[in-house]
């Protein structure tokens, strides 16, 4: 059976595959725009875009925005006719001007987690940008939820449900995390469709809700349509392609990674993460990596004590210095063992999920 395709409003992706985000720098221009090329929805981070802009640690704020409109120029014309979002964490500082500048750009979607985006039907008022909260329950959903409907007589045009299993920061407890019996993504997704359901109905449309987390094959993505979602985000896979924007050098560290490599790790935004246990990770069981020039980029974090910068280390992994630096994966990263083509990738997805769904 053909996979249904993703509507978000007037927003029509064929494929109902969301690349998720990844920075620093893992998702950019030329990534995003490979997945929306192939029908998917191409997704830009928006965290230290600027990373390699020479006046980036003099002054990254500026160099951030100058990158980010940059690339999401770069994307648009790399698809001139696909669609093209952007991750942005509310935790970072100069979120609202990001959201602002991306918005005016005309990005078509805001995908926003790592904090309650409470401001943000605000932001893109009179635009035609697409709002998502990332969720990981319903209670999230329904607490975004009312605050939008109550001051923006708003509802989101979509909601991202992440579950335990994916990469980078996550919304769950450490202990959750650890633990023997970590919370199901499918029951999450129902959690949130329910909490929803009394939104959608007032705004009379429907809201996509969106499955994401450890989602690795096509049989994953017609478990999670089957559940209700109206599409998937995947993030992990995406980085074992020749368009990801990562160097070789990151790539391979997660082919090379085996199930035990991969670890929660403790972050400077106050959130738990999941990366690869490589030796800067090992290296901090002993001692705090020293922060020297701050670049005031998170709201939540004091880097007087700080156990290391983490800006410097996504920005070190994603250069290539995979051991100087973190390395955030899913929890199926182990399960990589080749560098493809985002077309070959995507065809694959495609025709194991409508295997399945059939």
């Amino acid at each position: 059976m053909k996979l249904p395709a993703l509507r978000i409003g007037d927003l029509i992706a064929p494929i109902p595959i969301i690349q998720g985000g990844m920075g620093i720098g893992v998702s950019r221009s030329c990534l995003a725009a490979a997945v929306a090329n192939q029908g998917g929805i191409g997704i830009l981070s928006g965290v230290q875009m600027g990373f390699m802009e020479p006046d980036f640690r003099q002054n990254p704020h500026k160099a951030n925005l100058r990158a980010m409109i940059a690339e999401i120029r770069k994307a648009r014309l790399l698809s001139p006719n696909g669609i093209i979002g952007i991750n942005f964490l509310v935790a970072m500082n100069h979120y609202k001007e990001m959201v602002r500048a991306a918005v005016e750009e005309g990005i078509d979607l805001i995908i926003s987690g790592a904090g309650l985006p409470s401001d943000l039907p605000a932001l893109v008022e009179g635009f035609k940008t697409k709002i998502a909260p990332i969720v990981s329950s319903g209670k999230a959903a329904q607490v975004i939820s009312k605050l939008w409907e109550r001051h923006y007589n708003r509802a989101p045009d979509m909601v991202v449900v992440e579950g335990p299993e994916a990469g980078g920061h996550l919304g769950f407890s450490p202990e959750t995390l650890r633990g023997d019996s970590k919370p199901d993504l499918l029951a999450i997704v129902g959690d949130v469709i329910k909490a929803l359901a009394p939104y959608a109905e007032k705004a009379q449309r429907q809201i996509p809700v969106i499955a994401a987390g450890g989602i690795y094959n096509g049989a994953d993505i017609a478990r999670c349509i089957g559940a209700g979602a109206s599409g998937v985000q995947i993030a992990t896979r995406f980085i074992a392609t020749e368009e990801c924007d990562a160097d070789i050098k990151f790539k391979q560290a997660c082919l090379d990674a085996r199930e035990d490599d991969i670890v929660i790790i403790d972050s400077p935004v106050g959130m738990p993460g999941r990366a690869l246990n490589n030796t800067f990770i090992k290296n901090l069981e002993n001692k705090a990596e020293p922060i020297r020039g701050c670049y005031l980029c998170l709201k939540g974090c004091n880097p007087v004590v700080a156990p290391y910068c983490i800006s410097n280390a996504l920005i070190s992994a994603v250069k290539g210095a995979v051991n100087d630096g973190v390395v955030f994966v899913g929890s199926n990263a182990w399960r990589l063992d080749k560098i493809t083509s985002v077309k070959a990738l995507m065809e694959e997805l495609v025709q194991e999920a409508e295997a399945a769904w059939g």
